[in-house]
């Protein structure tokens, strides 16, 4: 027991729950997709089942990867996965195709779906776990490894709506998820057998196996990834050229607003802020609201495994919860509004429906993030104003 009151196999430990569910959200989305079609009373079964079979492939193929990272050169080459999969999740791509599999209506269907996607969609997350145990230091991979899978497991399926929520409320955690797995890049680099061992390839120059090297390697990948990460989003093409913030009083004769909604406390201040520039239009009985919510697409893992149709049936649920107390609110003052939902990257999608819906306006809540936070960690608005045609009304 002298291991659990080890600092370095806490510190492991943390690092691979993040890890798990940061990378275990699309995995989660599948489990619950899956089973949604199976009877209530077989519904939990089918979690129970498919999650017991996702949990023992995650550890045997975590105990394999841990041997294999003892070979030459395999640490550098999971040190370069790591870097692409943590700039992966700062830059997120939408795929477009979707595969045939729907959630299935027998309970041994939709267990087999939940396994068979769950041993596909784990690369990253084999990688990522087995290079935190082996860099750790403790010489316990195998024990970080279980104990780490068995504790996240059951957060990612009963707790994957309030992980996904967390998420898209503050980005900052996905931000450093992805530095979290740069930072494991770098220490594995300097750990290959190559670089520290004198007996494997004596020719080769070798590393002082120091906390110095180790923690400074660690810092640069996190710093590489976070860099990547961010010129990567900046070389997306704006939707359009970015317009100023209205002026108090230059909004009389707006007609037509895009009111962005996630649910947050900021964007019902907006919609308040909508409902008082109502109040001082010339004819307020004209004006029309949009209302807006973007959901963040899903990876391509899961659309190999989801049909389109039930994505879709998936997105629009948890859209309808988001707007509920805004349209609620602009019915009760018999405000004129169009419910609608798209998916995409929040800021550069709302400009985009602003444009395509001929608003005049937009009007969003932001988070307080400050220009420095806003630049280092990615905001919607930030990114709204920046493509927006129109212009755009933060309320704070």
């Amino acid at each position: 027991m002298e291991i659990l009151s080890s600092v370095e196999f806490w510190v492991a430990v943390g690092q691979i729950i993040m890890i798990d569910i940061l990378l275990g959200g699309d995995n989660a989305v599948v489990i619950a997709l899956a089973c949604r079609k199976l009877p209530p009373h077989q519904r939990t079964q089918g979690i129970l089942w498919g999650t017991a079979g996702a949990i023992v492939l995650r550890i045997i193929l975590i105990f394999f990867a841990l041997k294999l990272l003892a070979i030459p050169f395999l640490k550098v080459v999971g040190a370069l996965l790591l870097v692409w999969i943590g700039v992966k999740l700062l830059v997120p791509e939408h795929e477009e195709g979707h595969g045939n599999i729907e959630g299935s209506d027998r309970l041994w269907g939709a267990v087999k779906t939940v396994i068979v996607a769950d041993f596909v969609m784990s690369v990253d997350n084999v990688i990522a776990i087995a290079g935190a145990a082996e860099s750790s230091g403790t010489g316990h991979g195998m024990a970080l490894v279980i104990f780490g899978v068995l504790v996240s497991i059951p957060i990612i399926v009963w707790g994957s709506q309030m992980v996904i929520k967390l998420m898209d409320r503050f980005p900052i955690i996905i931000t450093l998820g992805g530095m979290l797995l740069g930072w494991i890049a770098g220490t594995m680099v300097v750990t290959d057998p190559v670089l520290v061992n004198p007996e494997v390839m004596p020719q080769a120059p070798k590393l002082p196996a120091t906390d110095l090297v180790r923690y400074s390697a660690g810092a640069a990948g996190a710093l590489l990834v976070l860099a990547l990460g961010k010129w990567l989003a900046a070389r997306r093409p704006a939707a359009a050229t970015a317009a100023p913030t209205p002026a108090a009083g230059a909004v009389t004769h707006v007609r037509s607003i895009l009111l962005a909604i996630d649910g947050s406390p900021p964007s019902q201040r907006a919609v308040e802020q909508v409902l008082a520039l109502r109040e001082d239009l010339r004819e307020p009985q004209s004006l029309t609201v949009h209302l807006l919510n973007v959901q963040r697409p899903v990876s391509g893992d899961v659309s190999s495994f989801v049909a389109n149709k039930t994505l879709e049936e998936y997105y629009a649920e948890r859209s309808a919860e988001a707007t509920a107390s805004a349209k609620a609110a602009l019915e009760s003052r018999g405000v004129l509004h169009q419910t609608h939902q798209r998916v995409g990257s929040p800021g550069p999608t709302i400009a985009e429906a602003a444009q395509q819906l001929g608003c005049d306006l937009i009007v969003m809540g932001a988070r307080g993030l400050g220009a420095a936070g806003a630049a280092l960690l990615g905001s919607a608005t930030q990114g709204a104003i920046e493509h927006a045609g129109v212009p755009v009304l933060v309320v704070k």
